[in-house]
């Protein structure tokens, strides 16, 4: 899965279409083959057409494509560790205000243009800059002296980035945050380059400074990437990744060898999982850093009380909807932190076990005791046509539990979320998060305080601000994952959304590809994969 659409489907689509961000599905078509592809020496596989390739708007996550061709300061490895990319090293100030990055003086842009600290300054002016509209410049650089008053449209530039040379620059942060390296890793952070972006279309001709080149871009049909011999670091191994976009049958085509790589859902886990199966030895299986939920309007009557979003969390079956559509491979979110998280355990026992008495007197003591005082109550959703099923088996519970009437409002998915961020919301909302970094400030601090541009519900509670203000500049390890647990049994019991369930995605893997590691949060790894001759 994309880990990093910020935002995710809810429990279908986070456990079928898993894979997309790994490789997901293929298309029938071979258009690649006109492309000087050879399939021996190239990672096939496939996803969905990208909403866009431009880092600073993007909502995918660096394990896609656009995080193989461009690249920032820092990445994160398989084992979930920060490591350098651009930047040969970096020095922190002892008050941790201020970083002074060290880049590699040999990066340069795929057509050779040499990559400096201006460059890095660019892209994250651009990244602030409003006319951009980025919905995550503020999330992941708005502890940068400066950014808030860029994208307020106060200033003209971000005074805490000083360029010293060619590859040196430093950068002030308004407060400590012990997790801004760890931020400098998702996409809105990737350096562009300043000569191309202001081109019309310049994303179907993208000049990064990944270890692959965007060398084909057919609108719903493919895209290829073709591997960066003047890449920094060590080239990759494979000539080109592949993502073929067309009508798919994804197992079918895995299984007579076209790609390398599917997401099987929970029917076909349950098949390969058979001893007898040989598609076993090809299986990887993790839980995902990632919480699927269904979002409140915190803003808006009924949802505006307490009571009633604690009623509607009681009233989800949720281990119902889990078997139903998941044939029990995922696991009930009890709050907001998925496991392996570092902090994840802190809640005792299940949050909201399914109760429809205590929901309905939950609504009673809230002046519902005819749900119908409600009205009709609007579940905005994505997709064409029809309601998917996860979202009318969701409808329908809720209606048959508590008596409410709830009707669904369908948005074209490529305008999902900008509607969502536009605060075109209703009163539900098909919601999620994936972790960009194993720190549970990535999930409490982006989602629950208050103004931060993530936090769709509109929920606001002072008190939880400000245990985030004091937790996220805490250095003592021990004492701050204490203070998220707090925060989270705090999260829960205000229950601004429904938390729903922890996704196990599940791929199958050809033995020839050496080295991919299906990890639970989404990083750049096809540079690092060989592909071995078919035996």
């Amino acid at each position: 899965m994309n880990r990093r659409p910020l935002l995710i489907p809810l429990l279908l689509t986070l456990l079928l279409l898993g894979a997309c961000g790994r490789g997901g599905r293929t298309a029938g078509n071979q258009s690649w083959q006109s492309e000087g592809v050879d399939p021996k020496n190239a990672i096939m596989l496939a996803g969905g057409q990208p909403r866009t390739l431009d880092p600073a708007t993007t909502l995918a996550g660096p394990d896609d494509a656009l995080g193989h061709i461009f690249s920032g300061l820092v990445v994160l490895d398989k084992n979930l560790q920060l490591q350098p990319e651009l930047a040969a090293g970096w020095q922190v100030s002892e008050d941790g205000l201020l970083y002074t990055f060290y880049l590699l003086p040999n990066a340069v842009f795929h057509d050779g243009r040499p990559l400096t600290a201006a460059d890095v300054q660019f892209s994250w002016e651009r990244a602030a800059d409003p006319a951009t509209g980025s919905d995550t410049a503020m999330t992941y650089l708005g502890n940068i002296k400066g950014v808030r008053e860029k994208l307020s449209g106060q200033a003209d530039l971000i005074d805490g980035i000083t360029v010293l040379d060619d590859h040196t620059l430093t950068v002030r942060l308004t407060a400590p945050d012990v997790t801004f390296l760890s931020k400098l890793a998702y996409p809105v952070a990737y350096v562009v380059d300043s000569q191309q972006v202001n081109e019309p279309d310049w994303e179907h001709q993208a000049n990064g400074s990944g270890p692959f080149a965007l060398q084909v871009w057919r609108d719903d049909e493919v895209l290829i990437l073709a591997r960066n011999e003047k890449y920094y670091r060590q080239p990759p191994a494979v000539s080109h990744v592949v993502y073929d976009m067309g009508p798919s049958l994804p197992l079918s085509q895995y299984e007579t060898g076209q790609i390398d790589l599917v997401g099987i859902g929970s029917d076909t886990l349950e098949r390969v999982e058979d001893p007898n199966n040989p598609l076993g030895e090809e299986l990887q299986t993790v839980v995902d850093m990632c919480t699927s939920s269904i979002g409140l309007n915190n803003q808006l009557a009924p949802f505006d009380d307490l009571r009633v979003r604690q009623a509607f969390n009681y009233a989800l079956d949720k281990q119902r909807l889990i078997e139903t559509f998941a044939g029990g491979n995922a696991l009930i979110a009890n709050g907001p932190l998925p496991p392996g998280m570092p902090g994840y355990g802190g809640l005792d026992g299940e949050s909201y076990p399914y109760d429809v008495d205590q929901a309905r007197a939950l609504l009673a003591e809230a002046g519902y005791a005819d749900p119908a005082d409600m009205g009709t109550l609007t579940f905005t959703a994505q997709g064409y046509g029809d309601v998917g099923p996860y979202i009318t088996a969701v409808i329908t519970l809720w209606e048959e539990a508590l008596g409410v009437t709830i009707e669904p409002v369908l948005l074209e998915p490529f305008t999902y979320f900008d509607a969502l961020y536009a605060g075109d919301i209703g009163h539900f909302f098909s919601s999620g998060w994936c972790a960009d970094y194993p720190d549970p400030q990535n999930f409490l601090d982006v989602l629950y305080y208050s103004s931060s541009e993530q936090n769709l519900s509109g929920f606001s509670d002072p008190q939880i601000d400000a245990l985030l203000d004091e937790a996220r500049i805490e250095s003592d390890v021990d004492r701050r994952l204490a203070m998220y647990q707090e925060i989270e049994r705090q999260v829960v019991t205000a229950a601004p959304v429904v938390f729903t369930s922890h996704g196990i995605s599940a791929v199958l893997v050809k033995p020839a590809l050496d080295g991919y590691q299906l990890t639970p949060i989404g990083i750049p790894q096809w540079h690092h994969v060989t592909k071995q001759p078919a035996p």
